[in-house]
């Protein structure tokens, strides 16, 4: 294949605007390229109840999206998430293929519409245009934790052992195991109880009001914090991964035992019900390559590190041919 240049503002990142959508497609583009175009897409009834196929008249799915989404055409556009994917199809067809089109995530329907599908091995997905990293991608990596560290300096003066605690919430329809979150939550406390230190804990926007409320409950009086979506102060998740001695990650959230185990401190989960099938191949890969351990496990305070983003970019580079 011939290079293909990458010039500046010729790379566009197309999502829902959900946070882990955002986070991955913003991850890869910004190994590929300094220069991106941002753009949120909202599908209406009835395309997004079949996207990313193409209904008749798939333009009028995008509404007033569609005016985000017009010529001049850029070099590559990066999507993530079904709604993503029904834009960055239209975007490589509507530009005749001289857009090349990465998409990230399973898109349920044949990768032959895009240059490049990006999806996680657990995802089962195959194909010569398919390139399936362990975990999901992310920006963390010693420069990102060092910037987290210094933007969260005062975590610092915690005493240590810090302990970081990062709860999602619910998952693809599925309700968040509200038990399980209060067995993963005592765990800690008693890890905490018998190794002393200090306990930094964050939600995230999936996590529901009744597991917000147990957070908070479970931690009151241990020295840290407890964040939670609306608190006045700044999300601390970057602080809590660049300062933590290790993690406790809730069973639920793939991207963020992704980045926890991005930070190469020991990273450790309870599971008290059986996982899906694909989140229970990811969990047994971590497991395996010892990046993954029970809650109560004693490790070494160095663990191995997964980071993939600046290896898929490689790739997507060397596949479609692009150079700056």
């Amino acid at each position: 294949m011939s290079a293909v240049s990458l010039p500046p503002g010729s790379c566009w990142v197309v999502t829902d605007g959900a946070a882990g959508n955002r986070r991955q497609a913003l991850a890869l583009a910004e190994a590929l390229t300094p220069s991106i175009r941002e753009v949120v897409v909202e599908l209406a009834a009835p395309w997004s109840w079949f996207a990313p196929r193409l209904l008749p008249f798939a333009p009028l799915g995008l509404g007033r999206g569609r005016a985000s989404l017009q010529a001049p055409w850029p070099t590559l556009v990066i999507g993530c998430g079904r709604a993503a994917a029904f834009a960055t199809r239209q975007v490589r067809q509507w530009s005749s293929g001289r857009t090349l089109a990465v998409q990230i995530l399973d898109p349920r329907v044949g990768t032959q519409h895009w240059d490049l599908v990006v999806a996680p091995k657990h995802d089962q997905l195959h194909g010569g245009n398919v390139l399936s990293p362990v975990g999901s991608l992310n920006p963390v990596d010693d420069t990102w934790l060092a910037d987290a560290r210094e933007a969260f300096a005062g975590f610092g003066d915690l005493p240590g052992p810090r302990l970081g605690v990062l709860v999602g919430g619910a998952r693809h329809g599925a309700m968040m195991d509200i038990h399980g979150l209060a067995a993963l939550l005592e765990a800690v406390k008693q890890r905490h109880a018998r190794e002393g230190g200090s306990v930094l804990a964050v939600a995230s926007r999936r996590t529901p009001a009744a597991a917000l409320a147990l957070l908070r409950a479970a931690f009151d009086g241990i020295p840290g914090v407890a964040w939670a979506p609306g608190d006045a102060e700044p999300n601390p998740y970057p602080g809590v991964l660049g300062w933590a001695d290790r993690l406790v990650v809730t069973p639920d959230s793939v991207n963020m035992l992704s980045e926890a185990c991005a930070t190469g401190k020991p990273v450790h989960t309870l599971v008290e019900r059986p996982l899906a099938p694909k989140l229970e191949r990811f969990h047994a890969e971590l497991r395996a390559s010892r990046r993954l351990h029970d809650i109560e496990a004693s490790t070494p305070p160095v663990q191995p590190v997964l980071r993939e983003t600046e290896a898929v970019a490689a790739k997507v580079r060397e596949h479609l041919g692009l150079h700056m």
